[in-house]
């Protein structure tokens, strides 16, 4: 009868803890074989093919996709929601080194851990490193109780960030990202949350820490990041990973290596070995596939020959003079680098389309034309032409000094 009991009450913790939120933790070794085990791949010039249900890389200089799948897609994200946690924690914390007396309720919360007690004492920048580097759900909990006064409040906090940033198909119900029907995301979505939280310097020194220690209580503890890539594939400086069994194994990855910056996003991988193959293929297919282009530069050229060669077209009705000063306006350009697949760099295309012919008056800034960039069958985007300098129309005392001035030469010319 005993051992019945027992077996009832193991089979009872099988069914009940899997719905936890886990540490992710991977240790050096598995990295690093993992690494080596991916090495041939380091030259990949065709697209991987991965296991992840949904991923994006996408190019942080001009918020392109180099590679989708699945990229629009709602899905459940784990705990690469604490990115979200983590930047709104940083911007409503007026001191990072106030101290956060930690709840019951933070304390006997699931999943992976921090390892918090009640009444324990911990500065917010203690968590936040807890938050990130081994992603403590304790960690989440009391950061949101601190900053919102309960995690209702704090997901409002985060949802209001979440529009604020234009994620339209991303809404937070936690801090920890323990599974719950409304608490989703995108790939694409998680990508560009994570592109606006690395402009932070705070946030990117966290989750680009390797190991650190931090004190609870006055104690030391030693952390160690969870991020399998970090320090050990070439340029990669965060970001953080999850999971749940809704979520199933996810990564988020930043990756900058020369003038190429990229995120990479892997959700709903089958176990973390097909998380970290896929991220890696991932990279290293951007990386040998894709060059950083200064787009401004080409389409300044395009526009300088164009300008010299074509400015006397234009027509000004009844203007004082027709001397267009052209100019192209800097701030609609959306960025200046962006990067382009290897196939494709003999396929960018910039048309100049603008009207010829004018009616005075003519204003400084009058709009001319526009710009269209196109990268083979895309079209990136368009920029305007202006004109700096003002002409004036053609009135009664023009026309009248024109008449006085040709009549007298016709006599002093007799």
């Amino acid at each position: 009868m005993y051992k019945k009991n027992i077996s009832i009450l193991f089979l009872l913790l099988f069914l009940i803890f899997p719905t936890f939120s886990i540490a992710d933790d991977y240790n050096e070794n598995d990295s690093f074989n993992l690494l080596l085990e991916t090495s041939v791949s380091s030259n990949l010039i065709d697209t991987p093919s991965i296991n992840c249900h949904n991923s994006v890389v996408l190019d942080r200089a001009s918020k392109t996709i180099l590679y989708g799948k699945n990229e629009h897609q709602k899905c459940k994200m784990a705990s690469t929601t604490k990115i979200m946690t983590a930047i709104v924690v940083i911007e409503n914390c007026k001191n990072l080194n106030d101290i956060v007396t930690i709840s019951k309720k933070s304390a006997n919360i699931g999943g992976s851990r921090l390892g918090l007690s009640t009444n324990d004492k911990v500065s917010v920048n203690n968590l936040l490193y807890g938050l990130m580097m081994v992603s403590g759900n304790d960690a989440a909990v009391a950061l949101a109780e601190f900053i919102g006064g309960n995690i209702e409040s704090f997901a409002t906090l985060m949802n209001n960030k979440a529009n604020q940033l234009g994620l339209s198909s991303t809404h937070f119900v936690t801090p920890h990202g323990l599974d719950q029907n409304e608490h989703y995301t995108t790939a694409y979505e998680l990508a560009i949350l994570t592109d606006y939280c690395l402009k932070n310097e705070t946030f990117c020194k966290i989750v680009n820490t390797k190991n650190c220690t931090i004190t609870i209580n006055n104690s030391p503890k030693n952390l160690n990041n969870t991020n399998e890539l970090l320090g050990y594939l070439d340029g990669v400086y965060g970001v953080k990973t999850g999971f749940t069994n809704g979520a199933n194994r996810c990564l988020v990855t930043a990756c900058r290596r020369s003038n190429l910056d990229v995120i990479c996003v892997v959700l709903g991988a089958d176990t973390k070995k097909n998380r970290t193959l896929d991220s890696i293929n991932l990279i290293n297919y951007v990386f040998n596939n894709f060059t950083v282009v200064n787009i401004k530069d080409i389409v300044y050229k395009e526009f300088e020959s164009w300008n010299y060669k074509d400015n006397s077209l234009f027509n000004i009705n009844k203007g004082i003079g027709s001397n267009l000063d052209l100019y192209i306006d800097n701030s609609s350009f959306p960025y200046e680098n962006i990067a382009v697949n290897n196939n494709l760099l003999n396929k960018i295309d910039v048309q100049i389309n603008h009207f010829t012919s004018f009616d005075a008056p003519l204003d400084t800034e009058t709009f001319i034309g526009v710009i269209n960039v196109n990268l083979g069958n895309n079209e990136l985007f368009e920029v305007c032409i202006l004109n700096r300098n003002k002409i004036l129309k053609k009135d009664v005392f023009y026309y009248l000094r024109y008449f006085l001035k040709n009549y007298f030469d016709v006599i002093f010319n007799e």
